[in-house]
């Protein structure tokens, strides 16, 4: 068979050679520690977090061995693409402070020796290589047409394919070169499948970086390697992009163990070296019937990224997250070390879960509520208000009308407590969780039977109501009101002999505490009385359950 013939026949137009492509990109030069690692998102929707937790692990492993990280945008998949979407992948990595090393901008300008860094931008090295694969007859064109539903998607493979339980042979892989010329003559589209050298028979091994030595059965199908429209499938791409590129470790959901052996009789066939996987475990959550699940964009809000820009979380929250996620030392080295930056936690690929870790909004919120207590008043202040201006335009404006005001809020029970508040987890939640700063409130927190004791203890609080000058006098003032009006300052005392008093300290203070937010549980009363000012508490004051 004239096989170079009929890669002619295919690729007339396609001069480069596989030589002068690989003179392109020369071997890296490494000094044996740092890896090359990437992340490779296909424009064809919103950021998932398991996408993003496996780019996580990929920049994490080129950080801690001075390596390279490179974006490489994955969009031959035309039909699935969605407009907008690299625009959303090139925004989220801006957002978490990650810079790829070597990438392309939405501007089309190449950062790096190793581009173009977006494959549609590749073609002519993807045809080049399916040329010299037909020319050495380890590939040959396909011109079966596509047929519409399944029903005849499953007749075809029936009857058009040579088959057993174990090969998938084309039947267009032994065509000679005179039935070729003539499809070729004819119009008729063609993609280009791999020939595979197996029967099904065969197994390999491989090995994983975290599952180890895997066995599976060898690849036994003529998969595709270009489509009829001359985009290359995921496997073609990755294995000549990661080959020149230089990547010294794919890392990759384990849903692709399995299509491995097929990869690795790719690579063969290319001449190339195995690539080094690293197949993480996916991200799951515990259903309804207690069985694990992947994180699905249908039921999971935070499956998408933008999510928690959205609701208000500080970014590195979600970053120390998935490092627990990845790592369980990580909480261990946290607790050891509470304000370090969270990059300066390394670890390696022995560190890195074996087995798929459960999505727990309830443990990075956590984790956000830690951090955000750590934060001064000024800057949490200025976090809320740059959370506003995007998410919440009129919050925004009321911040800005009152700054003073609502740092105080901000810096209540932080700023130089030993033990500051951990209410809040993302900014979206302050209004609600500080509601009465921001109007009167028109729930009450109260018992039927407190209401006549609250009315008359407020009603004589009121009389001689000036604004405390501090913490101290105003609970001193308290406890002498509550002493005149039979309530008992002394807990020990009240403890021993309730019925001789109407209520304790802690009672009246509920009172005021209710009058002013509402509730029963609030920060510090003197400070709330501070930020609202005398005018508004006095108006508080002034009313009757």
């Amino acid at each position: 068979m004239d096989y170079k013939k009929i890669a002619e026949l295919c690729f007339p137009d396609v001069k480069l050679t596989t030589e002068e492509i690989e003179k392109r990109y020369p071997p890296r030069k490494l000094d044996g520690v740092q890896v090359v690692s990437r992340y490779a998102p296909s424009p064809t929707g919103y950021m998932h977090i398991g996408n993003f937790f496996q780019m996580f692990i990929s920049y994490n492993l080129t950080r801690v061995t001075n390596g390279i990280f490179f974006l490489r945008v994955e969009d031959t998949d035309s039909k699935r693409e969605k407009e907008g979407a690299m625009d959303v992948i090139y925004q989220i990595l801006d957002r978490f402070g990650i810079k790829p090393d070597e990438y392309q901008d939405l501007d089309g300008e190449v950062h790096g020796n190793y581009g173009p860094y977006i494959q549609s931008q590749r073609m002519e090295i993807y045809k080049a290589y399916a040329k010299k694969l037909i020319a050495e007859g380890k590939a040959f064109p396909c011109f079966c047409k596509k047929t519409e539903g399944k029903e005849d998607v499953l007749k075809l493979r029936q009857t058009k394919f040579e088959k057993d339980d174990e090969k998938e042979y084309d039947p267009c892989r032994n065509l000679t070169v005179e039935e070729v010329e003539e499809h070729i003559k004819n119009g008729d589209k063609f993609a280009v499948r791999l020939k595979t050298k197996n029967d099904g028979s065969q197994r390999i091994k491989f090995y994983d970086l975290i599952k180890g030595e895997i066995e599976a059965k060898a690849n036994a199908k003529d998969f595709v390697l270009l489509k009829n429209d001359g985009l290359p499938p995921y496997a073609f791409a990755h294995a000549i992009d990661d080959t020149l590129m230089g990547t010294t470790i794919v890392v990759r959901g384990e849903e692709y163990i399995g299509s491995t052996p097929a990869h690795l009789e790719l690579f063969d066939a290319l001449g190339f070296k195995y690539m080094t996987y690293c197949h993480n475990p996916l991200i799951c959550k515990i259903g309804e019937n207690g069985n694990r699940r992947k994180v699905s964009k249908r039921y999971d809000p935070e499956a998408d990224m933008r999510f928690y820009f959205v609701e208000g979380y500080p970014l590195d929250s979600i970053l120390e997250y998935l490092l627990n996620l990845i790592n369980s030392g990580f909480e261990q080295w946290r607790a050891k070390n509470p304000d370090a930056d969270w990059k300066e936690f390394k670890f390696g690929i022995d560190d890195i879960t074996t087995v798929a870790p459960i999505f727990d909004l309830v443990k990075l919120n956590d984790i956000s509520k830690n951090l955000i207590a750590k934060i001064p008043g000024e800057t949490l202040y200025q976090n809320w208000l740059n959370w506003a201006k995007e998410f919440d335009v009129d919050l925004a404006k009321i911040l800005e009308s009152d700054k003073d005001k609502f740092i105080k809020l901000c810096q209540m029970d932080r700023d130089g407590s030993p033990k500051p508040r951990k209410d809040i987890y993302n900014y979206s939640m302050i209004k609600k969780e500080f509601d009465y700063i921001f109007d009167k409130p028109h729930n009450f927190e109260i018992e039927d039977c407190d209401k006549e004791k609250a009315n008359e203890f407020l009603a004589e609080y009121l009389k001689n109501f000036k604004m405390p000058q501090s913490n101290e006098e105003w609970f001193n003032g308290v406890k002498e009101l509550a002493s005149q009006m039979e309530y008992a300052t002394d807990n020990k005392l009240y403890k021993q002999n309730p019925e001789m008093f109407k209520g304790n300290t802690a009672k009246v203070c509920e009172f005021i505490r209710v009058a002013l937010t509402g509730r029963k549980n609030s920060p510090t009363l003197y400070t709330i009385m501070t930020i609202l000012g005398e005018d508004e508490v006095k108006a508080r004051l002034n009313k009757k359950f």
